[in-house]
Formats: C-alpha cells, structure tokens, sequence
C-alpha cells in the first residue's frame, strides 16, 4: 500500500506516521522525492484497510499497489534512483562502461588489464575473483586472493571495482574489497544470497536469470531492497530461447519495458547476451539505443588466452572503438559518457 504525503508535510508528521505503521506490525519505507515523499508499507493491506490513515496529520492518499514488487515499483518511487559508485553516477544523463576480463588471472594480469580498460575509456573495471564454472573441471578464480589483486587494480588504475559473489557467506569479504557486487544469472533467484547483499552498503549489480520472467527479475531486486540496501542496479544480458547460434538472445526490448516499471537504473551485458565476441559491439550499441544506462564488457588485451570466455571477449582495440561509437550514439540520445 502506497501512502502519499502532501507537499509541505513536514519530518514530525512524518516520523508519527512511520511510527503508526510499525505499532501496527507491518513495515515502513519513506521515499522522498522531489515533489513528494511517499511511505510503502509492506504487510496485510487488510490491517491498513481498517485504519483511517487519511485523517493522520500529512497524509495525502492512501492506494493500494496491484504489483507484487512495491519499492522496485516507479509508482513508489517516481523519480529513478542514481547511483553513486565513487564521483561516478550511474542512472543518470551519462552512460558508464563497465569492462574487464571474465576473471581475474593473476595479480600482474589484472593491474594490466585494468589499465588496458582505463585507457580505452571505461570508467569501472570488471574481473572475477570467483567464477561459477558449468564444468567442475575449469577454471574457478582465485577467491579471497583474487580480490586483494583487484584492490592493487584500483590502486594503480583509479577505477572503482566490480566482481562476482556467489555464496551468503561471502558477502563480507567481497564487500570490503569491492565498489560494486555482482550477481550472476545463476544466483538470481539465490534468495539467501539477496537477503545478504540487502544487509550491506555497497551497490549491487544483478543479472537477469537466463530463464527469468520480468516479474521474477524485478522480484529479486525486490528481496534486497527489503532487506535495506536500495542500491541496486538492473542487468539484462540474453535470456536462453530456442535460437542455438548465439549463446543466448538478446533482450533489449526488456530495457524500455523495466524503465517503464521501475526506478532502478539498468547496465546491460552484451557479452553474454550474444557470446560471440563479433556480435558483441552491434548489441550493445542496440542496449543503448533501448534506454540502457551503460554496458559490462569482456574485454582482454589478448581474448585467445583469456582464462575463461574468450569467445565472447573484445580485445582493446575493439573496445576502443565501441565506446568511441557510444559517444556518438549518446549524443544523439542527448546523453553523454562518463
């Protein structure tokens, strides 16, 4: 149930309201806006239905909310969320490139690559530490390692850090080492590890499960930002159909359709979305022209001897290029990039 607020309310009607809905036992989150401040109450709407919140001093409206994803939802939160990822805003005019190996290959591997991604232009570097593998057999990442050899990658490049993590039980340690925390399409509907990266204050970039409906993908977002952090960024990257020449196919019409429900910004992942690396410039070019607010590039200074996934990684020269394409398209979309 939504709660509008009128336009001069003021912190005191505010806090009595909040206070109201807690002695009730259901749960409170206050947006405020730029013209207003809206509270979304989680719980039995039947409990609200008996109480006359329209005469508490402040209040507006009251309406009920048809869908089941309520702070994920543009109708309580109109205005779209940005988020601050170092002096970077990401959900903004500007559009971000996040690039980077699959995974992190060694520590003098990834200082190199983040600075192959820093001079091509990107302005977040990307790289796993630890990598959900189909087969036992391959190549895992380097774990807690891993991230200390990002944290010399920051060091020597400036660009704040994205990876991976895939266990509740490392939501911690990657936090303390990483600017932003990814989780993969495997992981989406991994709802312990949700509840976890809800508990912490880092933002969070969540991948459409390869299988996953719009509703399940936006519900995901929904179990963290329940849990507190509202710094969730959407990533669409191809979801599995019938079509067996690229690895998967491309979503970029969910970009408009997710803009339309939620607030949330929204990084697309090209890469994936296609899985080979001569498609890749063309689809995220076409994320982009969606609406998309940047793109997470597999770039590597030699895609050949990448550890993992060198089929569907650019090489710098070709990174070169798609951001110089994107400022182009950007400009025609009256946007820019960072």
């Amino acid at each position: 149930m939504l709660i509008v607020l009128k336009p001069n309310v003021t912190q005191e009607e505010v806090d009595h309201i909040v206070d109201k809905i807690k002695s009730l036992q259901l749960q409170p989150h206050v947006s405020q806006g730029v013209q207003r401040t809206i509270i979304t109450v989680i719980g039995d709407e039947d409990v609200l239905r008996e109480q006359p919140l329209e005469a508490l001093a402040g209040v507006e409206s009251v309406k009920a909310i048809l869908k089941p994803y309520k702070l994920v939802s543009r109708e309580t939160h109109p205005d779209r969320t940005i988020i601050k990822v170092d002096n970077i805003e990401i959900g903004g005019k500007n559009i971000v490139v996040m690039a980077g190996p699959c995974s992190v290959e060694g520590e003098k591997e990834v200082v190199e690559h983040a600075l192959m991604v820093k001079k091509a232009g990107a302005s977040l570097f990307r790289a796993g530490a630890y990598k959900p593998r189909t087969s036992p057999y391959s190549f895992q990442g380097f774990g807690e390692k891993g991230l200390k050899f990002l944290v010399r990658a920051k060091k020597e490049s400036g660009l704040p850090i994205v990876t991976e993590v895939m266990d509740p039980r490392d939501v911690g340690v990657v936090a303390e080492h990483a600017d932003v925390l990814q989780i993969g399409t495997r992981n989406m509907q991994n709802y312990n590890l949700l509840k976890e990266v809800g508990k912490i204050d880092r933002p969070v970039l969540l991948k459409r499960g390869m299988s996953a409906t719009v509703n399940e993908f936006l519900m995901s977002a929904e179990y963290i930002l329940s849990n507190g952090n509202k710094k969730v960024i959407l990533c669409p990257r191809g979801i599995r159909t019938f079509e067996d020449i690229t690895r998967n196919t491309l979503d970029a019409g969910v970009v408009p359709i997710v803009k339309d429900l939620s607030h949330l910004p929204i990084v697309c992942d090209p890469s994936h979305a296609m899985g080979i690396k001569d498609y890749v410039p063309a689809a995220g070019k076409a994320f982009i022209a969606a609406g998309a607010d940047g793109l997470i590039l597999e770039a590597h200074p030699n895609p050949e001897d990448a550890h993992s996934d060198g089929q569907q990684t650019i090489d710098f020269k070709t990174l070169v290029d798609l951001i110089s394409s994107l400022r182009k398209l950007a400009l025609a979309l009256d946007r820019d990039i960072y």
